[in-house]
């Protein structure tokens, strides 16, 4: 039985140090070669869940990258995050914030698409978004610039889709299911040529904010991973595809291991575009998720190797070097994404539109599963409930409604 005693002093310092490791030391990096000026980012660290209760923070990270112009991406950059937090209601407790963080933003993702179609530029950009909450990190993507996460012990995990068609055959059966027409550049004489593209206006993505004049099957609704790392912490690796396009998810990890971040992002750039040139705009973020400091006796992602701490004493502090996948959905049904998984009174307004937030009368609002195949079942009134301009961008999305007359343009 005194073997198995432990001193209370040792037990005091193990629970001060959970304690302490309930939230990771963040670090990251940032690099850029431009060749269009059309890739934005964004990063806000102690972000408040609770406005005023700074005990309550996350961290974000987000790639905007534009095409057809800048306009897009500089307008979601500035207002995606709001349209996100605004979705989520104040009352959640931290589990439950969590929880509803992917239909938060699946609703944000729509209303900044529609907010900036209604202002009528063409321009449009592909979304990598991340959102850091102690150890628990969810990535919502549109788009091909894709965020990558290397565990503790050195596993690879993909957290965000690839959006291009070429590489994407389930978005090109909904593309063309719901009305829209996929095929390469045909040439006059009769010769298909580069990536497969959606007509009318030729984009080679399936996905993405703005784009109005390319029609209403390109959809701003983003694949959404959540996941938990263990208190071993873990490297995020966010990049457009002027990096992806040159250096495959195991190069860059190799290349950067043992880097600090900063100096990872400069020399994932560096060899991107030493691999092909500067054909693109290439940005890459890298964010490392680390114990503290004063807890771990090296920094994981400072070193040459992933050994494991030595030490009983530090060893005991660390949970598995597992990582949880919590939640996972890249459908583009609005009504799926939308669905209720808590009680309505914790995930949505009963009087408001569940993606933009617009106050709504009593009879007025539109239930998101009219028109699916459970419709006959639904009452108008079973929410969540969109407003009606709202409803009607979800049936052009699902090909209900015919999308809008637009002329065709083909995007390089």
């Amino acid at each position: 039985m005194a073997d198995r005693m432990v001193p209370l002093a040792v037990l005091l310092k193990r629970e001060v140090t959970s304690e302490k490791i309930e939230k990771p030391d963040i670090f990251h990096g940032l690099a850029n070669q431009s060749k269009k000026g059309e890739d934005f980012t964004f990063i806000k660290n102690e972000c408040q869940r609770v406005s005023g209760k700074g005990i309550s923070t996350f961290s974000v990270f987000a790639l905007f990258d534009g095409h057809n112009g800048s306009a897009a991406a500089v307008y979601a950059r500035d207002y995606l995050l709001n349209n996100i937090l605004c979705a989520i209601p104040t009352n959640l407790n931290r589990d439950e914030w969590l929880a509803a963080l992917p239909r938060a933003l699946v609703a944000g993702f729509v209303k900044t698409d529609k907010d900036f179609q209604a202002k009528a530029q063409t321009s449009g950009t592909t979304v990598t978004l991340v959102i850091v909450d102690g150890w628990t990190v969810t990535v919502a993507s549109v788009g091909d610039s894709r965020c990558i996460l290397e565990s503790a012990e050195g596993s690879l995990y993909l957290l965000s889709a690839d959006h291009r068609l070429d590489e994407n055959k389930e978005e090109v059966e909904r593309i063309i299911a719901s009305g829209g027409d996929v095929g390469r550049l045909n040439l006059a004489i009769g010769i298909e040529v580069g990536p497969l593209r959606c007509w009318p206006g030729g984009l080679c993505l399936s996905r993405s904010i703005g784009d109005m004049d390319v029609g209403e099957y390109i959809v701003p609704i983003p694949h959404v991973k959540q996941v938990k790392l263990s208190n071993a912490g873990g490297r995020l690796i966010i990049s457009s595809d002027g990096v992806w396009d040159a250096i495959s998810f195991e190069s860059a990890v190799n290349m950067s291991r043992g880097l600090p971040s900063d100096v990872a992002a400069k020399r994932i750039v560096k060899e991107a575009v030493n691999s092909r040139g500067l054909r693109d705009d290439t940005t890459c973020m890298v964010v490392d998720l680390l114990p503290p400091e004063k807890i771990t006796p090296f920094n994981l992602f400072h070193t040459r190797t992933y050994d494991s701490p030595s030490s009983p004493s530090v060893r005991s502090y660390f949970e598995p070097y597992t990582v949880e996948e919590i939640f996972e959905d890249g459908s583009a049904m609005l009504a799926q994404r939308l669905k209720i998984v808590y009680p309505l009174r914790n995930m949505f307004k009963l009087l408001s539109c569940a993606v933009c937030q617009v106050e709504l009368k009593p009879g007025e609002g539109l239930s998101v599963h009219l028109g699916s195949s459970k419709s006959a079942k639904v009452s108008p009134m079973d929410g969540p409930l969109l407003c009606r301009s709202c409803q009607a961008k979800k049936e052009a999305m699902e090909g209900m409604r015919p999308s809008r007359g637009m002329r065709v343009t083909i995007l390089n």
